[in-house]
């Protein structure tokens, strides 16, 4: 493929936006597990759980996040807030790769925790946002997550800006609660924080397209990639860059681009 000037590349990362940010993107993906549901709470708290688990095959992410939900009695703000001993050795059992079910107890203890005393997801992102960046808030987030007694082996479970990390999972989760663009996709709950400072979630199949398309030139991917990365991309639109994650996902996983 030749280089393509700027306004070329735009108009191309344009039209795959245009076809990949439909509804029909929503049921296959980890999405469709926040989109059960209509309180704000339960979207945020199904949103940060199914992103969590999100590496891997698609189709058992997806499926995984909607078998969370149902083990949360499909009321996850419900059980969050008033989860009992038992309710919690109920969810004994659940694995998705490295994340079990030890640490989806952690996860329920600490989402209590910030919703209790930190005033809730929503809250520690507001009160930590920069004019160009969410990176110091999830770094925030994860200083909150574990203030409560937790196991070491949880903590790679979220992930820290300041230690290097493209933080992919919660980048994708923060773009589900941000962005609000009349497709039916993103959900759009955060109308106080803007979508200009929303990061790319960059993995390696978003990352190998980037870099074909001269996007990205840093070899690895690390919070120095992540920075080129939305460098590029809000060139290419200062308001909404990471509607091109659309572009990205769908050229990489779908056109093996």
């Amino acid at each position: 493929m030749r280089e393509l000037s700027k306004e070329e590349l735009k108009d191309f990362l344009d039209s795959k936006v245009l076809q990949y940010n439909t509804s029909d993107f929503i049921e296959p993906d980890p999405i469709s597990v926040p989109h059960r549901y209509s309180l704000k709470e339960d979207i945020e708290i199904a949103g940060f759980l199914a992103s969590t688990i999100a590496w891997g095959n698609r189709k058992m992410i997806t499926k995984n996040g909607h078998r969370m939900m149902d083990m949360l009695g499909d009321s996850p703000y419900d059980f969050i807030m008033s989860h009992n001993d038992y309710q919690l050795e109920q969810l004994e059992g659940f694995v998705h790769r490295t994340f079990n079910s030890v640490d989806l107890i952690h996860f329920i203890k600490a989402l209590k925790h910030i919703y209790t005393n930190k005033g809730g997801l929503q809250q520690i992102f507001t009160d930590n946002q920069i004019d160009t960046s969410l990176q110091p808030a999830i770094h925030a987030l994860n200083e909150a997550f574990f203030e409560i007694p937790h196991l070491i082996r949880t903590r790679k479970h979220v992930a820290d800006p300041y230690k290097g990390s493209v933080a992919k999972r919660i980048n994708m989760c923060l773009r589900w609660f941000v962005r609000n663009d009349n497709t039916g996709v993103d959900l759009g709950i955060w109308n106080n924080i803007s979508p200009s400072k929303l990061s790319c979630p960059l993995d390696v199949h978003s990352g190998n397209v980037a870099r074909k398309l001269g996007l990205l030139t840093r070899k690895q991917n690390d919070s120095k990639a992540l920075l080129e990365l939305d460098t590029s991309l809000r060139l290419l639109d200062a308001h909404d860059p990471v509607k091109y994650d659309f572009a990205l996902f769908g050229l990489g996983i779908f056109e093996g681009f």
